[in-house]
């Protein structure tokens, strides 16, 4: 038994019809090109016929509200799906598919988590061997984005030799000799309560400094976005879109415009936000502000969740690229500098405090009119190297993550090898032509790699 923690708690009072509160992803695999034709058949009933039972976090089920414990009844045919998408099946109809089911509630009655194994995608290129996808969605209060990057990894394999017979839930059993670094510790009532009291001084310190900060221009306020065409409220239809961009192209501009590369991702999501906004003569007066997570994570582990947010401001008011990168790096650094003086715990109670309206409005709508952010920009670290399932190459990876009523969008990427993979996710009702988005961060990509081309040809001081 596991007690919830006040993070996780929340996630299932915010969760919705309209509004579910699970992460999921995308993973391609390239199959052998030895592979028989009944390759990812012989998969799928190897999970199926696996008699190995769930691990943790995949034999959690919730009980009234309070605590975790293990699924006694578990049925791996309520888990796990196998389909075969209509030919032609192209990444478009793939996307189709992710959108529909990323939009479905979890069962509650059960280990909050799908996994579906997807036939029938077209290979990447002619010439290329088959290809085949795996979705998998779990809540968002057994895991935060980091952890389930990780659980990724750990399932999967970094040899194309080797052969995993053990279905993904069960991946403990291959790390069982590292449980005390992947499981997070177990605490009693008591000693959260002890923990949270210990955070009350030095959140309230820290709170009345941010009150003190309301001249500072790189202080973002809980009450400074602006009301936009994201801010509406949204239905439980989703569009999923998703791409690739190469990594190098990012550590270019972040190295010779002395800024973090997550600044520079941030910077180019807001000028592709612009026009995206511009187009449809939507573009606010006022900047609009991203919620940015910010892990806390400094173990290993592989479950809960451990993040908190800083308000960036994406600087969409203004036309240039290089002041927009100037406003985000800013008061991301302003964000960043709060919270290194404060603990894992006191960030995250200083954030629950902070933007405890939010909260109140999201479960509410009280104040529908009126949000803390326009959208969630998240950035989650992959791996550096590749990942194998039975010999199978994954060859891309897009993360999908949560909406909130009156925040109609978020925006998500995942590093891997030497890729950057974005999935966007958003109201499939409320936000036209969301795919188009793809196409205008690579526009603004390559309006920042110009700058550089002209900082090293002596063009540009």
């Amino acid at each position: 038994m596991r007690l919830l923690s006040i993070v996780d708690l929340l996630f299932l009072l915010l969760e919705k019809r309209k509004q579910p509160m699970h992460v999921g992803g995308l993973f391609l695999f390239e199959q052998p090109e030895d592979a028989d034709p009944d390759y990812v058949l012989s998969l799928v009933q190897q999970m199926q016929s696996s008699k190995t039972p769930p691990t943790f976090p995949f034999n959690q089920v919730l009980h009234n509200l309070a605590y975790w414990e293990v699924d006694e009844d578990f049925d791996v045919e309520h888990h796990l799906r196998h389909i075969a998408l209509p030919k032609p099946a192209r990444v478009r109809e793939l996307l189709a598919y992710i959108s529909k089911e990323h939009g479905r509630l979890l069962d509650r009655a059960r280990p909050l988590w799908e996994c579906h194994i997807i036939e029938g995608i077209e290979p990447e290129s002619e010439g290329r061997p088959k290809r085949f996808g795996l979705y998998f969605k779990i809540h968002h209060s057994l895991v935060d984005g980091v952890a389930a990057m990780r659980l990724v990894q750990k399932s999967l394999s970094q040899s194309p030799n080797e052969t995993i017979t053990l279905p993904l839930w069960a991946l403990m059993m291959r790390h069982r000799y590292q449980l005390e670094t992947i499981l997070p510790p177990k605490r009693t009532f008591g000693a959260i309560v002890k923990d949270q009291l210990k955070t009350a001084k030095p959140v309230v310190s820290e709170l009345a400094k941010s009150l003190s900060q309301g001249s500072d221009s790189n202080f973002v306020r809980t009450t400074q976005a602006p009301a936009s065409i994201l801010n509406q409220s949204i239905s439980s239809s989703r569009r999923f879109t998703a791409g690739s961009f190469d990594l190098e192209r990012f550590k270019r501009v972040a190295k010779n415009l002395n800024v973090s590369i997550n600044d520079v991702v941030l910077a180019i999501c807001s000028g592709a936000l612009r026009q995206y906004l511009e187009s449809m003569n939507e573009l606010p007066k006022e900047p609009l502000i991203a919620w940015v997570p910010y892990s806390m994570r400094k173990d290993e582990s592989a479950a809960g969740n451990q993040f908190a947010f800083i308000l960036c401001n994406l600087g969409t008011h203004l036309d240039s690229p290089l002041e927009r990168l100037k406003l985000v790096h800013n008061s991301m650094n302003d964000g960043k500098s709060r919270f290194g003086r404060m603990t894992q715990s006191e960030v995250i109670n200083y954030s629950l405090v902070s933007y405890s309206w939010e909260f109140v409005n999201v479960l509410t709508s009280i104040y529908p009119k009126k949000q803390a952010f326009n959208l969630i920009i998240s950035n989650v670290p992959g791996s550096k190297k590749k990942l194998y399932w039975n010999g199978s190459e994954l060859r891309a990876l897009y993360p999908a993550s949560i909406l909130f009523n009156g925040q109609a969008m978020n925006i998500t990427l995942a590093s891997y090898l030497d890729r950057i993979e974005f999935g966007i996710v958003a109201c499939s009702k409320t936000l036209p032509k969301v795919q188009n988005m793809l196409k205008l961060l690579e526009d603004e990509l390559v309006q920042f790699e110009q700058v550089c081309h002209e900082i090293e040809t002596g063009v540009r001081e």
